[in-house]
């Protein structure tokens, strides 16, 4: 299993970024698919969720509204789109997958908001 994320980076507040999670290793289409961040200092939180066929996602509140996370099965990647970006969206995103109970993660993409 392999889970490499790509598009983090520094944007203003208020801005945007699409993060990918590209997967390998396992049948993609039937897994549901999660993004988390750690932020410096932090623990680790749950920032969406998204199921096996995409018709089903959920969000943690402090994103709620600002972000979306979607899938290409056809693509084997997941994403998310971040907007209104603030402050304390600060963190390394990182990509999970859970298959029969081990718990598969990309070494996450940094992004950095700051004005």
């Amino acid at each position: 299993v392999q889970l490499v994320e790509s598009g983090g980076g520094l944007v203003q507040p208020g801005g945007s970024l699409r993060l990918s999670c590209a997967a390998s290793g396992f049948t993609f289409s039937d897994y549901p698919m999660n993004w988390y961040r750690q932020a410096p200092g932090k623990g680790r939180e749950l920032v969406a969720a998204i199921s096996n066929t995409g018709r089903s996602t959920n969000y943690a509140d402090s994103v709620k509204g600002r972000f979306t996370i979607s899938r290409d099965n056809g693509k084997n990647t997941v994403y998310l789109q971040m907007t209104s970006l603030k402050l304390e969206d600060t963190a390394v995103y990182s990509c999970k997958v859970r298959i029969r109970w081990n718990d598969y993660w990309g070494r996450g993409t940094q992004v950095t908001v700051s004005s």
